[in-house]
């Protein structure tokens, strides 16, 4: 071996596992966490699905352990690229993510648990053009109110603000003709997020919040909620309206969760998840697995991991380095917060009942991706965050 070639491994070990090297400036509580869940969102799918799984009991925890290694590799080549090109191509993705959401509508799209967002791509595989569009839309947002006005560079322009509420409508419009009502709150409270996050003036985010309501009431007035999202919720107000329809959905909800109690009845012993007794378990319910199995004090740990990625985020918003990076980070953050929110105060009572997801946790491919994508660009903004050590 040449004295250069020498040379060169060791540099490359150095760069590798030296000081200053990737490995040792990653966020890996962060990491951590995210790994943490997928671990605990897998047995809770195999212990949700195996007694009803068409090809054997553990068909559905392989597919999600696929799903999350593809996952883990789209979060390993995010985390250590440069993020700034990802807002140089934002404005092509968020053209993708539209079509993607087009093309559901079309006789490519496919109805799978009473939901047509998915588009069918061979082998039992779908994507969901739904869960693409969140991170995209974050990234565009971001790039847009990135931009600071002439007059006060603290401040976004306000031609900028209003075309965000533009993008967003387009996409939450196209959401909505599936309907998925989760989503478009979804897409919502990131736009709201970043707007308030960009420092618009107070007055703008006051009429923004009028403008909601508004537009919430003229939703409602108008009948434009499909029946079953009305009775969501106003099952919410009143549980025992429709007790063998939404209402029955929610009283099982908290049975399962009751009957877990302060340690729960065990993995893979659960009454109601064997008896099937709340639907979808494994996805949009899964919250009631951890409730029954694993009781008050794995419940309180899955939320809590949960919790420490948020907390990351917000550290990671704090710390970054310009404007874009802290509203994606932002955004994310008001991304995942609110999921939760919604997934687990939907199994308790204090939420209607909508199509979201518990991140990291439910079953589901597209939005494993999603959010495996969301946490790796926080790794990323972190990871430059710091300077390189020499």
């Amino acid at each position: 071996m040449t004295e250069a070639m020498r040379v060169g491994r060791g540099s490359l070990a150095r760069r590798a596992i030296g000081r200053g090297a990737v490995v040792w400036r990653m966020d890996w509580l962060l990491l951590g966490a995210v790994l943490a869940l997928s671990v605990v969102g897998t047995l809770l799918v195999w212990s949700s699905t195996r007694t009803w799984s068409s090809i054997e009991p553990t068909a559905m925890a392989k597919k999600h352990v696929i799903n999350l290694l593809i996952g883990l590799a789209l979060y390993s080549a995010v985390a250590v690229s440069d993020y700034r090109w990802l807002r140089t191509y934002a404005p092509v993705l968020y053209a993708v993510a539209l079509v993607g959401l087009v093309l559901v509508l079309t006789p490519m799209g496919s109805t799978i648990n009473g939901h047509h967002s998915w588009i069918m791509v061979g082998g039992g595989f779908a994507v969901q053009p739904d869960e693409l569009a969140k991170p995209v839309l974050v990234l565009m947002l971001a790039r847009l109110l990135a931009r600071p006005s002439e007059r006060d560079k603290d401040r976004p322009r306000a031609l900028n603000v209003a075309l965000c509420l533009v993008l967003t409508g387009v996409a939450a419009g196209l959401i909505m003709l599936e309907p998925d009502l989760g989503t478009t709150m979804v897409l919502a409270t990131i736009t709201g997020a970043i707007i308030v996050l960009s420092g618009v003036r107070k007055r703008w985010v006051v009429a923004g919040i009028l403008l909601a309501v508004v537009a919430g009431v003229a939703v409602w007035s108008l009948g434009l909620l499909k029946p079953y999202q009305v009775a969501r919720f106003t099952a919410l107000l009143d549980p025992s309206t429709d007790p063998r329809g939404v209402g029955y959905n929610s009283r099982q909800a908290l049975v399962a969760i009751g009957s877990g109690e302060l340690f729960g009845k065990g993995l893979f012993h659960g009454g109601q998840t064997t008896g099937r007794f709340v639907p979808e378990q494994h996805t949009d319910f899964i919250f009631t697995v951890a409730g029954e199995e694993l009781g008050f004090v794995g419940s309180v740990a899955v939320v809590a991991l949960l919790g420490v990625i948020l907390l990351r985020g917000a550290r990671i918003a704090r710390t970054s380095n310009d404007r874009f990076s802290a509203l994606v980070a932002g955004g994310v953050v008001a991304w995942l917060a609110f999921q939760t929110l919604v997934n687990v105060g939907m199994t308790i009572g204090i939420m209607p009942i909508t199509g979201v997801p518990l991140p990291f946790v439910s079953y589901g491919g597209t939005a494993t991706f999603a959010n495996m994508t969301a946490v790796a660009v926080l790794q990323a903004i972190h990871l430059r965050s710091r300077p390189f050590s020499s």
